[in-house]
């Protein structure tokens, strides 16, 4: 939802990122495409980078993070083909931006981030905001959030040498989960779906993301 101090330009920028950023480039999930023309990306942006907020780049966050390139995030949600009544995971929470669009697309949304500021920043935005259907919590991502546990779908934003196993387990049977595999030079998006208890991949684009940092060894 946008802000009640959204301006004119700001949603005329939005707007055109949809347009010439995802749709152009074959974004075609209407609910996705809708979500991104709504969320307020500069709310979630650090004051100077707002005037870059609908250009299709990461933005620095702090604490090394970034918000998501919009074009890989339009190709990450539309992958997970999302219902309304899914509980989503989102590892990674960063800005909270992701956390917004899901909470956009679906009923529920447990976001984990590692950075308690981080975690705190996130949480204050999207409730100044209006979005009542997020829990934050400060945790290691690579270990899911066993509470909430199963997920219709799980979205991580940061790149793992392989698929932590907790993420598989914490999964429901026909569950998605989409998460960038490899290092920092090598990276591909992966889309798993659980059936039968057993992943089935398909590999997607190739991307850069920061590494997801675990208590422990993957």
């Amino acid at each position: 939802m946008a802000s009640a101090a959204d301006s004119p330009i700001y949603a005329t920028l939005r707007q055109r990122m949809v347009d010439e950023h995802l749709r152009a480039r074959g974004i075609s999930d209407e609910r996705v495409l809708e979500a991104m023309a709504c969320v307020p990306r500069h709310e979630f942006a650090p004051p100077r980078y707002r005037d870059q907020a609908y250009e299709d780049h990461p933005l620095p966050i702090g604490e090394g993070q970034t918000i998501s390139q919009p074009y890989i995030v339009a190709i990450m949600l539309e992958a997970l083909s999302l219902m309304p009544s899914d509980r989503v995971l989102e590892v990674g929470t960063g800005s909270g931006y992701v956390s917004a669009l899901l909470a956009q697309l679906t009923a529920e949304v447990i976001a984990i981030e590692r950075y308690p500021a981080l975690a705190d920043s996130a949480s204050a935005v999207l409730s100044r905001l209006g979005y009542r259907n997020v829990r934050v919590v400060v945790g290691d991502g690579s270990r899911g959030f066993a509470e909430a546990a199963p997920y219709n779908a799980i979205i991580v934003s940061a790149a793992a040498p392989q698929l932590p196993h907790e993420l598989m387990e914490q999964l429901a049977e026909g569950g998605r989960l989409i998460i960038p595999i490899g290092w920092e030079d090598s990276q591909q998006l992966q889309l798993i779906e659980k059936r039968n208890g057993q992943p089935r991949t398909s590999l997607r684009e190739l991307c850069r993301f920061v590494p997801l940092i675990s208590d422990k060894p993957m």
